[in-house]
């Protein structure tokens, strides 16, 4: 299996986050990358290539021209008014903003306008990094193109959070939606996206939610104890064409172990298989580990390799993204025991 990976996903590192009302050090950190890369490396049964470089437009696909535009120019105009000494963070918001859809000229406007939480600040060097994630995701499309069963992007910072025109959550772009709409754009009539993200992928179902095409699931812990908390319930179904075509799968916190998770995977699968996908995106957050410090299931590792073939079990042409997992010092054994039990499927 090919995994696609650059250095320049390095270039992104937030200063802290707030967490309990406090500044903390950030818990999306280059370090998570190292340790799967690392893990990578050790088992020895997989091949990593730098990605080919696609450039803006495939961004376009998914998000709005203004809000890209933002992502490119958010750190110079900060540093124009504040200078380098800090990272580029919204502390105003507009949740009621298409009332009255009017883009502020400011930084600290536009930053709130963009944005639906803290958590997505930006730096000097953040919009290269962002664009390498997606030159991997997309290169991964290519190796599906060409004939791969599988594909592995190590995609950092994350994606799933992003909206068309909403950064938060880490996210800023969203690469497994942008990889989907690859494979769409490729020749793949029906595609299925299914995030196992301990978090739901607020900003993936936005971008899908009114089409039949690409068919979105997600299992999460229960937005209503969980971030990001107002989306992601069972009852969000799509609408107009995507009726039908949006699953939520909420669990709740501190009680999912792999006797609740194994048939909950069960029904997403079962639904994949029913939509009639020809390719597969996964949107692999691994913070649904027992040990993840900001997330409340109870996963061990040997259920990663269960999940990875359960999923293999599919046979589609599959492509893994990279999303979340904070607990650092296991993140890499557990992603490789997913791709492991991926290349062991029957």
């Amino acid at each position: 299996m090919k995994v696609i990976y650059s250095e320049k996903q390095k270039l992104h590192q937030v200063k802290y986050e707030f967490l309990g009302g406090e500044p903390t050090p950030c818990f999306e950190t280059p370090e998570r990358a190292d340790m799967v890369l690392n893990a990578i490396n050790s088992d020895g049964g997989y091949q990593v290539i730098e990605p080919k470089t696609f450039g803006i437009d495939p961004m376009l696909w998914v998000h709005t021209p203004d809000y890209v535009a933002f992502l490119q120019n958010a750190w110079n105009e900060w540093e124009a008014t504040y200078g380098p000494e800090h990272d580029a963070s919204p502390y105003c918001f507009a949740p009621a903003r298409h009332l009255r859809n009017r883009v502020p000229k400011d930084i600290e406007g536009k930053l709130g306008y963009y944005s639906f939480d803290m958590t997505a600040a930006i730096t000097k060097t953040s919009f290269e990094a962002i664009s390498s994630a997606v030159d991997c995701a997309l290169t991964g499309v290519d190796a599906l193109i060409n004939g791969e069963k599988a594909a592995f992007a190590l995609c950092r910072p994350p994606g799933h959070h992003a909206a068309p025109d909403l950064m938060g959550g880490y996210c800023y772009i969203n690469n497994a939606a942008i990889a989907a709409e690859g494979l769409r754009r490729k020749g793949h009539e029906k595609v299925a996206i299914l995030d196992i993200d301990y978090h739901h992928g607020n900003g993936t179902q936005a971008a899908f939610y009114d089409r039949d095409d690409v068919l979105f699931v997600s299992i999460h812990g229960d937005p209503d104890y969980d971030y990001p908390h107002y989306l992601g319930f069972d009852d969000e179904h799509g609408e107009g064409k995507g009726k039908g075509f949006n699953l939520n799968l909420p669990l709740p916190q501190g009680k999912t172990d792999w006797s609740l998770y194994r048939p909950t995977l069960e029904t997403a699968i079962e639904r994949v298989r029913t939509f009639g996908a020809e390719s597969l995106v996964i949107s692999l957050g691994m913070d649904t580990y027992e040990y993840d410090p900001i997330s409340h299931f109870k996963l061990k590792l040997e259920d990663y390799l269960n999940i990875g073939e359960m999923l293999g079990e599919l046979g589609l042409p599959t492509l893994f993204v990279f999303e979340g997992g904070y607990a650092v010092d296991d993140l890499g054994h557990n992603t490789v025991a997913v791709l492991n039990g991926f290349k062991s499927a029957k």
